[in-house]
């Protein structure tokens, strides 16, 4: 096989592509599903720092996007997920998880609820097979695969609200987190809605891909002002770790996609607990998760914040100084502007999550290679969670 064998093998484009080829200076590119996808456009701190500071768009076309309806719609969803999904009001947002029988995480996602029998399940990975498989036996029930059909921009950042108040949209700021909300944008529907994987001030906004462009352009326009700029996925990984949010490939494997034996992750031992409703009925799972919390967990995800300054990142972790007994790893880390801490998500023994806890640190200084042990003192709640992120009405800033 040479190259000219797999010319026809191009990535897929957004509904942004051009604009977003167009901010990309340091042409670092992967892919999402099939997709296009920005690492970086110029550098990876500037991101970081126009999220935290400013405000910042990330293409989010190839989230996956599942449009649910039918009177069946809700108890079909209400048995797949482990929240109570008719606890849900019109016109919000919820966070969800769903998981195998054995109560292993398949992926986690979001719900938006717009009526009593019509929903959409936005997810990072292609889900429609298991929809359809948590469909059997619910009669009254559409499953559609929206995903290429509906472009989507987040936009993060404490100038955010101010931003889209510019563009027209009056009211945004009285918008609660997770709320849903329409507004009419050059003659097209504008869905906004006040979510983001940023643990900061921020919004999604969705629209038909005929108005992406235009829609593109006038948040520019306005945001000149406001300091707006594109950030890509390495950016996106530093915020989200500095909210103490999970992401696929480093917290956990997709239980659909893992072969070796309990490689995979159980929504408890990932710090989820509060997101399993035992009180509701059965659910995928609920039979393997209530025996793990009755039997107890051996391992389970904590929160650090360590010693130095150098990223403990793929660290083992072990229980004193010397090493003389590994207790678990790192799966996230980084060292935080925000939060001007040393910070960690890791995966540990329960029997240690309490310390002491030591990381092993492997580093590289003017071409050498380098290793300490650091002392780790275990947080709780998320490293960064100003409260601009929940705040009603938002402020300009």
């Amino acid at each position: 096989m040479s190259k000219f064998d797999l010319a026809g093998e191009q990535l897929l484009s957004t509904h942004f592509q051009s604009r977003v080829d167009e901010w990309n200076v340091r042409n670092a590119w992967s892919s999402w599903n099939g997709y296009k996808l920005a690492d970086y456009f110029f550098d990876v701190e500037y991101e970081y720092f126009c999220v935290r500071n400013t405000c910042a768009t990330y293409d989010i076309c190839p989230m996956q996007k599942y449009f649910i309806r039918g009177a069946d719609a809700e108890a079909m969803l209400n048995r797949m997920v482990t929240r109570d999904v008719k606890k849900m009001r019109q016109g919000r947002v919820s966070y969800v998880l769903w998981c195998t029988d054995s109560g292993r995480l398949i992926d986690d996602g979001t719900i938006f609820r717009f009526a009593e029998n019509e929903f959409m399940l936005t997810c990072g990975s292609p889900c429609v097979a298991w929809l359809k498989k948590s469909a059997l036996g619910f009669r009254d029930i559409v499953i559609e695969d929206r995903s290429d059909d509906v472009a989507a921009l987040a936009l993060q950042g404490p100038t955010s609200c101010a931003v889209l108040k510019g563009i027209g949209l009056s009211g945004i700021e009285l918008a609660k987190p997770y709320s849903i909300h329409n507004f009419e944008f050059r003659g097209r529907d504008l869905m906004v809605s006040r979510t983001g994987f940023s643990g900061d001030l921020g919004y999604e906004l969705w629209i038909e891909p005929a108005g992406a462009l235009e829609l593109w352009d006038t948040l520019y326009e306005v945001g000149a002002d406001f300091g707006i700029h594109p950030y890509g996925e390495e950016a996106t990984n530093l915020v989200r770790l500095e909210a103490g949010f999970i992401m696929p490939g480093f917290e956990f494997n997709e239980a659909l996609k893992t072969v070796h034996f309990e490689h995979d992750q159980t929504p408890l031992e990932l710090g989820l607990d509060w997101m399993v409703d035992f009180k509701k009925p059965h659910f995928n799972g609920r039979t393997a998760l209530w025996e793990q919390r009755q039997s107890g967990l051996q391992r389970k995800l904590i929160k650090l914040d360590i010693e130095g300054n150098k990223p403990a990142q793929e660290s083992v972790l072990y229980r004193d100084a010397k090493g003389s007994k590994e207790i678990g790893y790192v799966t996230s880390a980084m060292w935080s502007p925000a939060v001007k801490a040393n910070i960690a998500l890791a995966m540990v023994e329960t029997a240690h999550a309490e310390g002491p806890i030591w990381a092993e640190i492997y580093y590289r200084k003017e071409l050498r290679q380098y290793s300490k042990m650091a002392r780790c003192r275990v947080c709780d709640g998320p490293f960064w969670a100003p409260p601009r992120a929940r705040a009603t009405p938002a402020g300009d800033y």
